[in-house]
């Protein structure tokens, strides 16, 4: 008669580390860790700047009703479009000028926000303590 055959010394099973692949096939790195919050006076300054540069923005979009009629533009834009196809070339400049124009005056709005954001948060965060050298470690 033959031995039942011998139970092999048990362990733990170790797979390998999957490799971060991006959906292309290549490898990417890991994420870097997070750094800790900003200072209070950066965070004040980018609000300062994010407002200053919406409202200059507005500003300066404020400034082209004095200098051009918007009704009369976007009617002349659908006019030059109509009017056949050796006028489309001017036509699409005038519509992409008033798209241009709708995008800046988003992109003000959006900046002013985000300045009133950032500096409400730095304001009402509490204060953050200065970087220190790391606490030694116990004695014992």
């Amino acid at each position: 008669m033959t031995e039942p055959p011998r139970p092999l010394p048990s362990r733990p099973l170790e797979l390998p580390a999957p490799a971060l692949r991006s959906p292309r096939g290549r490898r990417r790195k890991a994420a870097a860790p997070r750094r800790g919050p900003r200072p209070r006076w950066r965070q004040v300054g980018t609000g300062l700047l994010l407002g200053a540069a919406g409202a200059g923005l507005l500003l300066g979009l404020m400034q082209i009703p004095d200098r051009l009629d918007a009704l009369l533009l976007v009617s002349n834009a659908i006019a030059n479009l109509i009017d056949g196809l050796s006028h489309l070339s001017i036509g699409v400049l005038q519509l992409a000028g008033v798209l241009m124009v709708v995008a800046l005056a988003l992109l003000a709005l959006l900046l002013l926000v985000g300045g009133g954001v950032r500096i409400f948060r730095a304001l009402s965060s509490p204060p953050v303590p200065p970087p220190g050298p790391p606490p030694a470690p116990p004695r014992g």
